[in-house]
């Protein structure tokens, strides 16, 4: 793979290493070494949590006795045994009691250009009322409560106040039709929703709350929906089910509960490669330390960062950026809308209308606006922006440093981070610490310890294994939603008392990891096998090629062979002779045997609405095969152009 063969691009000063989070850590607790203190944090975990809350003044309720009970063995670990915390006091309350009740916790840019502000203290005003009005409207605690909304403060609030009565949050995707939300809904046994009327994009407006009364046809068990006013459209309210997010609201002061450390506040489904989307639950002591964790070792987060993510609530990262951000006291940015409209820099210019300091994007969206000239970036200064965030998908080369170079200014590192919903953030990551190569990752998470295995369950450097944790951290899921079973078999059945993730990795032999795509999307040609991101990363290095994705298809003579799909640039025509010479790139580069057999040009990749290629769904629909649960596509229409390749 080409970007293992690249050079360092990012080198830390001495001013960034001396103020990052963890030399103060490391200095606090005198520890020599960014490779001593990532041993110890594994091998004393003990040492490392308590560490951790202590460094960011983490309260709670009731001190916890131990920090890890495995007596129903290591998928079933409890932990911070004995103690009770409520995660939103960590988030709120916190703040305003050691004097930041007037630091801005969350800001927010609609689309249209609306822009709203919330101090610490309004923030808890405001959840202390929603949460008042739910418990007045009958939610319970261990009630499943969706949130069927776009990325606005209502959402948040939503979010933090659902969990501060002791219920249980269920993002939905801004974006889903009725099906998924009736799948996801009725699998929870949800009875409360939230829902908008509408949302704008690109101009015009999205009519959620048709959509949402179309679900709850078949959805009775539903007993009220809260509709919040996002588009002003003027929407009739059915009093006999639905309540106005406005007149919920009732002021006055709500102590917040304290509730048993392994007490549920969220399910988040997830699609799995096959049958139906599976729900990870997460709880008080788990997703929202493990993000805030994440946030203070790798993204060096601090009270005076304002730090956004291109999200959606129904995305891990939605919940990741409230709640880890709120914890560490920073200020959350969200973002309603379209990244590029009604500008190709409109994210550019945010950054620095709103001070960013750390901003998160994916690989797809930065291939997106590549199209567009780099001088859309480049007039943009940022002077504010520190940190780049990116997950999601792997990285190739080319958008790597194009970002590095036209958003960072070759000063902004990317700190590329890889894990999952159902571990609440990473496994991998970088810090700020050590240097950069394209696409890498120059660390694993501390507190985890990560390893790339061949099938025998041996370590392997420089070449592809299987990526797997050895140990556990509190992030991790307690399980799929009344389902057992399926739960140990997609984690730990694999190898023995190991959670096999499902990602394909490598560690070079300088000690960069790399993710190559997921397991079940190896391609094995003539015995070797290979990532699909491996060639898809050579095909768009070709001018015409902005995406690809590869899949493997079976051959007589190789086993398998590779079968290419991309997408073209604007106004570039699909010819023989192009798609030659695609397939000759991938020879030059990847060797004769791993040539693609065909390469077809399609409107759009089949993704999910975090921009990840569905490469099962791309196999089935070129072999005929069922394509299986496609409630998390972004654009299910492009599966219908791939069937027509047949």
């Amino acid at each position: 793979m080409q970007e293992f063969e690249l050079p360092i691009a990012w080198r830390p000063d001495d001013g960034v290493i001396a103020h990052a989070n963890i030399t103060a850590q490391m200095r606090r607790y005198q520890i020599p070494s960014y490779e001593a203190f990532l041993q110890r944090s594994v091998e004393d975990p003990d040492w490392f949590w308590k560490a951790f809350f202590d460094d960011i003044g983490f309260h709670w309720h009731t001190p916890y006795e131990r920090t890890v009970d495995l007596s129903e063995g290591k998928p079933f670990a409890k932990w911070f045994v004995g103690g009770r915390l409520n995660w939103t006091y960590n988030a709120l309350e916190r703040h305003v009691q050691s004097g930041r009740g007037e630091a801005i916790a969350l800001r927010w840019e609609g689309e249209e250009g609306t822009v709203r502000a919330y101090t610490y203290a309004q923030l808890l005003d405001e959840v202390n009322a929603l949460a008042r009005g739910l418990q007045a409207l009958g939610v319970q605690p261990g009630d499943r409560v969706g949130l069927f909304l776009p990325f606005i403060p209502e959402t948040a609030i939503a979010l933090l106040a659902v969990s501060r009565i002791g219920a249980i949050a269920l993002p939905l995707f801004s974006g889903f039709g009725p099906e998924p939300i009736i799948s996801r809904m009725q699998d929870a046994e949800a009875e409360w929703l939230f829902i908008a009327d509408g949302f704008p994009r690109r101009g015009k407006i999205v009519p959620m709350k048709e959509t949402a009364l179309t679900a709850l046809e078949s959805l009775p068990q539903v007993k009220r929906v809260i509709v919040v006013a996002r588009a002003q459209r003027d929407m009739r309210i059915d009093p006999a089910r639905e309540v106005r997010y406005t007149d919920l609201l009732q002021a006055g002061d709500f102590e917040a509960p304290a509730f048993d450390s392994e007490t549920p506040c969220m399910m988040i489904y997830t699609s799995g490669t096959t049958g139906k989307p599976k729900a990870a639950l997460h709880v008080h002591a788990g997703f929202p330390i493990k993000a805030a964790q994440d946030m203070y070792h790798l993204f060096d987060l601090k009270p005076t960062d304002t730090m956004s993510w291109l999200t959606d609530i129904g995305w891990m990262m939605g919940p990741w950026l409230i709640m880890g951000g709120l914890i560490l006291g920073a200020t959350v940015f969200m973002y309603d809308g379209s990244p590029d409209y009604p500008a190709p820099d409109r994210v550019w210019d945010m950054v620095e209308r709103h001070g960013v300091t750390v901003l998160g994007v994916t690989p797809t969206l930065i291939r997106a606006l590549m199209r567009e000239s780099a001088e859309y970036a480049d007039r943009h200064p940022m002077p504010t922006l520190r940190l780049l965030g990116s997950t999601g998908e792997p990285w190739n080369p080319e958008p790597w440093l194009w970002t590095l170079e036209h958003v960072g200014k070759n000063r902004a590192p990317i700190i590329n981070y890889s894990g999952g919903t159902e571990i609440s953030g990473g496994i991998l990551g970088c810090t700020v610490l050590r240097p950069l190569k394209p696409c890498s990752f120059n660390t694993v998470v501390p507190g985890v310890d990560a390893e790339a295995l061949n099938e025998q369950g041996e370590p392997v450097r420089d070449e592809i294994g299987l990526l797997v944790v050895r140990n556990l951290n509190p992030g991790m899921t307690r399980g799929f939603w009344r389902d057992r079973e399926r739960y140990l078999e997609t984690y730990w059945s694999r190898f023995e008392n190991l959670w096999y993730h499902g990602d394909l990795s490598m560690i070079d032999a300088e000690g960069f990891w790399y993710i190559l795509g997921r397991a079940d999307d190896t391609l094995k040609i003539a015995g070797k096998r290979v990532g699909p991101a491996e060639i898809e990363s050579v095909l768009v290095e070709h001018p015409d090629v902005v995406e690809a994705g590869v899949i493997g298809v079976p051959d007589e003579l190789k086993g398998q062979a590779a079968v290419a799909f991309v997408v073209l640039r604007p106004g570039t025509e699909f010819t023989d002779a192009l798609a030659e010479a695609l397939r000759a790139l991938v020879a030059e580069r990847m060797g004769k045997p791993l040539t693609p057999k065909a390469v077809y040009a399609v409107p759009e990749l089949p993704k999910t609405r975090n921009a990840k290629i569905m490469r099962r769904v791309i196999r089935a629909a070129y072999l005929g095969e069922p394509t299986g649960d496609l409630s998390a596509l972004e654009n299910p229409q492009s599966v219908e152009a791939i069937k027509a390749l047949r």
